[in-house]
């Protein structure tokens, strides 16, 4: 080799070694190539294997070295696609193994399906006792979907003294059909026999039993596990879990009870013995499990969460109170726990402590806006109206769309808390600003609705619909209304027509739809209407609607019973007590 090659070969080996080892810029390449999760073995990583060893590069031309430092330059550019398409092609050409592992690296980072598998197949040939490249490629074959070609390279790796875990595959097989899934049991069936002391090819094989709902199958397997194996975590999990699929929760339960007796510091099983107590309303009980586990972890906020929580569900507001003030000290669930703060201080009638916590959830924050109405209730409650409609004002100044939310919050809130004239005042203010914003016109119509203002409500909602023929929202509220309460059937069986096409699933306009269908005279479509209005959204009105049909059709049996189990559910209800007082009184 020339003086000039001379220099190449120490500059380029130079420049691999530090790309071996370094991060490249600006991302950080996987030391792990294969993607495989984490196994038992003290193999060393492909990476950590090139480190050590010195780089023979006598097989290698004069171009193709230039090209690896052409790429090393270009990754450390940011360049990663081009690095990894000249390591491909530099792998396939000298079927260098320590070159083949770095291309096997950029098709890690860059995603590159296709090369990392042609790279593993050529590894494998290069390398046939390396069990490293058959776990890259059951890895990448369990990813595309190929899990009969996943098993063969699984157990190949085993063949060549690797480890593997074959509980990797449920992860993936979840949305197999039963069919292909049931092929892929018997192949680990067959497996487990060659390899009868490999327990993850048992384990793997009883979760897709389970999957595949052979549920008893799955627990005689597990009970062969848990007799040829040491009992571990994720074996009681996994009972657990099964036994949860077959709706015997209290099997679940006496399994997890004795596993975390068994392990107790397993936070995994624990948690999920934590978990399934509150399933089964055993409050008290998944709280001792939850402090448990913060004690072992004080720094396990999550799980500090979950201890505020019960404590609420658990009538234990001081505790609940102290455990939202400590993350919101540390900043972690701070936003979740001031709500949850406001919600506690809301159940002890200390309202004043309620609207401060409640104004504290951040903007943008999953309980910002129901924070805001839950604030603006208590202060309407207080009576201190104009501090929170100018706290409203304050937070939506500048933004228009969030102004004209706060407005029909505001006004609904205030309708409901019998404050009329408040209301109307509030949205008529606003409609002279935003005339054409078919939300504050809707939140008029409820106020007109809540005074008894039919031709309010059907003004307004008539506008709504000129400027937006296709709110199903609208139509649906003035056909019901029409029906309801006036002799316009036709013209109000249109207009729920209209909405039904727009929102066919909706139960609220099923029900508009069936009761313009009862107001014609069409008993039968009212009926099937109603029912499946009914089992979507079994609410009090639809329950009166139902109800009525039914004895207007002279089935009153099944019409009191239809108010009768309403009743169970919602004892209170005006509507049907109503309905049933009016119908039984005019027989």
């Amino acid at each position: 080799m020339s003086e000039n090659n001379n220099q190449i070969k120490a500059f380029i080996t130079s420049l691999l070694c530090i790309g071996l080892v370094a991060c490249v810029a600006p991302q950080t390449l996987p030391n792990d190539t294969t993607s495989a999760p984490e196994t038992t073995g003290a193999q060393p990583s492909p990476v950590e294997e090139v480190a050590e060893q010195e780089i023979e590069y006598g097989s290698f031309t004069e171009d193709q070295l230039y090209k690896a430092i052409i790429s090393e330059l270009g990754a450390q550019r940011g360049q990663l696609e081009g690095a990894g398409e000249n390591y491909f092609d530099l792998a396939i050409e000298t079927r260098d193994l320590t070159i083949i592992r770095r291309a096997v690296q950029f098709a890690s980072i860059n995603n590159d399906v296709n090369a990392l598998l042609q790279l593993g197949l050529l590894w494998a040939e290069i390398s046939p006792t390396d069990p490293q490249p058959h776990l890259m490629l059951s890895m990448q074959f369990l990813e595309s979907g190929a899990f009969k070609q996943a098993i063969s390279h699984m157990a190949r790796v085993i063949d060549l003294g690797g480890n593997i875990d074959f509980a990797s595959l449920s992860g993936r097989t979840g949305r197999m059909n039963p069919e292909d899934r049931a092929s892929l049991i018997g192949n680990l069936q067959q497996l487990s026999k060659e390899f009868s002391e490999q327990q993850s090819i048992r384990v793997a094989l009883v979760q897709l039993l389970a999957q595949n709902r052979q549920f008893e199958e799955a627990l005689l397997e597990l009970e062969g596990v848990q007799e040829d194996f040491t009992l571990e975590p994720n074996m009681v999990l996994l009972e657990a879990q099964i036994y949860q699929s077959i709706e015997n929760n209290d099997q679940a339960l006496r399994a997890l009870k004795s596993g975390v007796r068994k392990f107790e510091n397993d936070k995994t099983l624990r948690f999920g013995y934590a978990r399934l107590l509150v399933q089964n309303e055993d409050f008290a009980a998944a709280q001792t499990q939850f402090r448990i586990l913060v004690e072992q972890d004080p720094q396990d906020w999550d799980t500090l969460f979950s201890v505020a929580l019960l404590d609420v569900q658990l009538e234990n507001y001081d505790g609940a109170i102290t455990a939202f003030e400590r993350l919101i000290s540390v900043d972690q669930r701070a936003d979740d726990s001031r709500y949850n703060l406001g919600h506690v201080y809301e159940l002890q009638g200390n309202l004043e402590k309620a609207i401060e916590h409640y104004r504290q959830v951040s903007i943008g924050t999953n309980n910002f806006l129901s924070a805001q109405q839950q604030a603006t209730r208590q202060s309407i409650q207080l009576g201190q109206f104009e501090e929170a409609h100018a706290w409203l004002q304050g937070l939506s100044r500048g933004q228009p769309r969030l102004e004209v939310l706060f407005t029909t919050i505001e006004s609904g809130l205030l309708i409901q808390a019998e404050h009329p004239q408040r209301a109307i005042e509030l949205l008529n203010t606003s409609l002279n600003r935003f005339p054409n914003e078919a939300d504050l016109l809707f939140a008029r119509v409820m106020y007109y609705d809540s005074v008894s203002d039919r031709q309010g409500s059907e003004t307004d909602l008539q506008q709504i619909i000129l400027m937006q023929p296709e709110d199903a929202r609208a139509l649906n509220h003035l056909g019901y209304m029409l029906a309801d309460q006036t002799t316009r059937f036709d013209e109000a069986l249109e207009l729920v027509e209209r909405a039904i096409a727009i929102s066919p699933e909706d139960p609220a306009i099923i029900d508009s739809l069936a009761w313009a269908q009862y107001k014609l005279g069409h008993f039968e479509d009212a009926l099937e209407n109603l029912r499946k209005a009914y089992s979507a959204f079994p609410d009090d009105e639809v329950a009166s609607h139902l109800g009525e049909v039914l004895w207007a059709m002279g089935r009153e049996d099944e019409a009191r019973q239809v108010w009768l189990n309403a009743l169970n559910t919602e004892p209170g209800s005006e509507l049907i007590k109503e309905a049933m007082d009016r119908l039984q009184a005019a027989r």
